[in-house]
């Protein structure tokens, strides 16, 4: 099933270019007939936030979904070449569509990326081109292929209940209109008086750098989107941020405009950090989805390391744990606090989804080396997990020669000062060699003690100071 997880995110059009937190109480409110199925668990979950058409939403959309297989669609646009942390519960949302029978799109906005979402911004976006977009939508499709096959294999029990998931890159309708056709076709369904009135325009329009005619413009595109998806797909929802609620609203607008028709909006809530400020790119505070970015081991750890009091709502939002799961792993954490069981807990779960296994079991070899001083455990490391796990740790490779001593490897390696004043240092008991304090300078390596079996030597001088070398020759 995995195979067709690769293919279904290969679906994208052929002439298509590629395209510390605090838990947010959801203001979505469970009418009398959605007190079941779906919607109610996601509620429950703290996952919504906001619906629109509001009491559309909550009165006829649960009897929708109960009804068949409906069609979801959430936005991606690749302004930067990764998704991160605050796009996550977006993509859970989907999945619990997904798991739920109902059929999923995830579209990339390699037209609207070149436009600026205003939304949440107090300036515009830098102007991207489209190279950068390109790379970029490449970047964000491996995340999400990634985060679809790790749901699948290791989330879902029965993936034959799965709904379909598609991939699609908005470009593919954008690319072949021209200005004066996409106005007179679209351009004439929108009232300015409306797009003025919403909160990301008023916002904008407010502060000292005003708005420009581009970034006004990206709710029409949004809108678009929506009622694109709605022709083509049957799509009747959108999923999104709490921030796309304006855009979102556009779109239900359009589609409801041309169609007569009725579709809906649900937001999740932004992922912010315990200051209330956004988490992302834009914040500079980003845990980014891609390993080249965020290693497995920052990842695992930005999770076990949340407050205790955002450890319950963070469960239930970034893991697919029942709810009666989360409860009784919140109970184990009462009995036994020092255990943080539950930080554990999630951070696994998070870590398996976003990175899989082998990336849950790197994040393990990578805190047990680091943090317990574990001999076997940085035996076992990769050269690629030592250089992730010390980013700034200079990486030498050099060739093992016979008689080598400490001092030997610690000049290599740069790592203490030429003449008699390294020599004291290594005396002085200032250098460890894989965790083990070294403080005879002719010490000739050991191997196995001083060069692991893997060819590594993990050198530390003071507390924060390490330097890594690859040995070529043993």
């Amino acid at each position: 099933m995995a195979a067709s997880i690769a293919r279904s995110c290969c679906r994208v059009h052929s002439r298509v270019i590629l395209r510390k937190t605090s838990y947010l109480k959801t203001s979505f409110h469970c009418s009398p007939s959605s007190r079941s199925g779906l919607l109610l668990s996601l509620h429950n979950r703290g996952l919504l936030k906001e619906s629109f058409p509001e009491h559309a939403a909550q009165a006829e959309l649960p009897d929708l979904l109960q009804s068949a297989p409906q069609t979801v669609y959430c936005g991606f646009d690749p302004t930067a070449d990764s998704l991160h942390a605050g796009n996550l519960l977006a993509i859970i949302g989907l999945l619990h569509f997904r798991a739920a029978g109902h059929d999923i799109i995830a579209l990339l906005g390699g037209a609207t990326a070149q436009i600026g979402d205003p939304s949440g911004r107090s300036a515009e976006r830098e102007r991207l081109s489209p190279a950068a977009v390109e790379q970029n939508s490449r970047g964000i499709l491996e995340s999400l292929h990634r985060i679809f096959t790790h749901h699948e294999l290791y989330f879902c029990p029965d993936s034959s209940r799965l709904g379909r998931l598609t991939v699609l890159n908005n470009r593919s309708w954008y690319k072949d209109w021209s200005v004066l056709e996409f106005l007179s076709e679209v351009g004439r369904s929108f009232r300015m008086g409306t797009m003025l009135s919403r909160h990301s325009v008023q916002s904008r329009l407010k502060g000292a750098e005003g708005m420009s005619f581009t970034e006004f413009s990206y709710q029409i595109f949004q809108a678009f989107d929506f009622y694109r998806l709605h022709q083509l797909h049957g799509c009747r929802l959108q999923l999104g941020g709490a921030d796309q609620l304006g855009n979102i609203m556009s779109g239900h607008e359009l589609v409801h405009r041309k169609t007569g028709e009725e579709v809906y909006g649900l937001t999740v809530p932004l992922v912010t950090t315990s200051m209330g400020d956004k988490l992302g790119k834009t914040a500079g505070n980003a845990v980014w989805l891609n390993r080249d970015k965020t290693s497995p081991f920052d990842f695992y750890q930005y999770f076990l390391r949340l407050p205790d009091k955002s450890v319950e709502g963070y469960l239930k939002l970034f893991t697919f744990l029942s709810l009666a799961e989360v409860e009784k792993v919140m109970e184990q954490q009462k009995q036994d606090p020092g255990k943080r069981i539950a930080h554990k807990r999630l951070a696994a779960e998070v870590t398996k989804l976003v990175h899989g296994k082998e990336g849950f079991e790197s994040a393990k070899r990578c805190t047990n080396a680091l943090y317990h001083s574990n001999i076997e455990a940085l035996e076992q490391m990769s050269d690629t997990e030592l250089q992730e796990l010390f980013r700034e740790a200079p990486f030498h490779e050099i060739f093992l020669d016979p008689g080598t001593t400490v001092l030997d490897a610690c000049r290599r390696a740069q790592a203490i000062p030429e003449g008699p004043r390294g020599y004291q240092m290594i005396k002085d008991g200032g250098v460890w060699i894989n965790h083990q304090r070294t403080a005879n300078p002719e010490q000739v390596l050991v191997l196995g003690q001083h060069v692991l079996s893997n060819g590594l030597s993990l050198i530390r001088v003071g507390k924060r100071n390490f330097y890594i070398l690859k040995w070529l020759s043993m």
